[in-house]
């Protein structure tokens, strides 16, 4: 018989977060071996509930959600999000410029798909969150990397932004608080980005997932209030700040000139249209999601156990020969480097699979994030400190291992 193919649109899609080594990671627990999971930013299976009231909430609106919503989502939800976004900063948002979504994920999809012709090119960070990459691939885009300087604490290199737009680009993705690094942006960075945008006329899409999720003094600054005049798609969710995961419960926010945008708009609006509408249920957390009580803070805190469990990481990790590593300021991740010097490595899949077979530990390699070279990898800290210090303690061991046998 005449095999089926994939689409070859899926040619340039890579989301190694949940690809080939997670394959095998779980063919390993079928046989009852025992794993533990650095690779995915999940929070409830390592006990970080939604806050109750959420829950609450959502239970309580059970018997009003059998049907659909409007399709860009309903009142009370749309309502929290632009209040949420006049207390950021964020000016002229309406209602209409608000679209709830099955998590952040899908309106990521819905605006490629809207923005993107076949060949139009976006600029995305490397390293990257890989959906942006394969988002614009099935959008028909092209992907373009731009360079985040590890030396310069992973900010984004503007001289590198600016040298990859052509007369194809149509937009700029910034991802801020960064995954897979954990860094914050700089307010100087994000005003050189908003210039570029400006000066090209491009659409800045932000990522901001993380804003609420920082530690120490980290202060998040919405890319989206520092121009009225650039236009801005701001995605965010409950997922992490409120471990909402399953909820899948997002929104996009449109902001600054929309008048100029008025054909784009109704693409989105036809999009929008043809989902019918995201996941009622989790639309009823969201205001008080965003209303009540921002329990994140406990666990970011000094003390809290995020704050405790990414400097514990941090202190392990790098603690280790050859391995460096910028300390991350916010999200759930880190972006450790291996020194090629002292690890030669030529295939990170390759490596990070031999790592998980002999360690039982689950990580995905750097090049998993759209980063060009075979020399990191990304650390998710939200296992508990006692599975963190032997997770670790696993992969020093095996890190040991491989500098003895590289080591002539």
């Amino acid at each position: 018989m005449k095999p089926i193919q994939k689409s070859a649109k899926l040619a340039n899609v890579l989301y190694d977060v949940r690809g080939p080594i997670v394959d095998a990671a779980k063919k390993m627990e079928d046989e009852g071996q025992k794993i533990i999971k650095l690779n995915i930013g999940n929070l409830a299976p390592f006990g970080f509930d939604a806050p109750e009231e959420i829950q609450q909430d959502m239970i309580r609106n059970l018997p009003a959600s059998a049907g659909y919503s409007d399709s860009k989502g309903i009142f009370s939800a749309r309502k929290a999000v632009m209040h949420y976004t006049q207390q950021q900063g964020i000016k002229g948002v309406t209602l209409e410029d608000i679209y709830l979504g099955n998590g952040a994920s899908e309106l990521i999809g819905m605006a490629c798909n809207a923005l993107l012709d076949d060949g139009d090119e976006l600029l995305v960070p490397s390293p990257d969150y890989p959906l942006w990459t394969a988002a614009t691939s099935l959008a028909g885009g092209k992907p373009v990397h731009y360079h985040c300087d590890e030396d310069n604490g992973w900010q984004p290199d503007l001289a590198d932004i600016r040298a990859k737009i052509t007369p194809r680009t149509k937009g700029i993705v910034v991802i801020n608080p960064n995954n897979p690094t954990g860094v914050l942006y700089t307010d100087e960075v994000l005003k050189g980005i908003v210039a570029i945008a400006r000066e090209f006329e491009l659409v800045i899409m932000a990522d901001e997932v993380y804003d609420k999720v920082l530690y120490e003094d980290a202060k998040h600054t919405a890319m989206a209030s520092l121009s009225d005049d650039v236009l801005t798609l701001t995605f965010n969710s409950l997922s992490k700040a409120y471990r909402s995961c399953g909820y899948r419960a997002g929104w996009m926010v449109l902001s600054g000139p929309k008048h100029i945008a008025k054909d784009f708009i109704e693409g989105l609006n036809m999009l929008a249209n043809l989902k019918l509408g995201s996941n009622v249920p989790g639309q009823y957390a969201v205001q008080t999601a965003l209303g009540g009580y921002q329990s994140i803070y406990d666990l970011t805190r000094e003390g809290g156990r995020l704050r405790r469990q990414r400097d514990l990481a941090y202190e392990l990790i790098t603690a280790i020969p050859g391995v460096t590593c910028v300390k991350p300021q916010a999200a759930l991740y880190m972006f450790p480097r291996l020194d090629p010097a002292v690890y030669p490595i030529e295939d990170d899949r390759q490596f990070f699979l031999e790592l998980l077979r002999e360690t039982r530990v689950m990580l995905v390699q750097g090049t998993g994030f759209n980063w060009p070279h075979p020399d990191h990898f990304r650390i998710v800290f939200l296992p508990h400190e006692d599975d963190l210090r032997e997770a670790i303690g696993r992969i020093a061991k095996f890190l040991e291992s491989y500098r003895k046998r590289h080591s002539n």
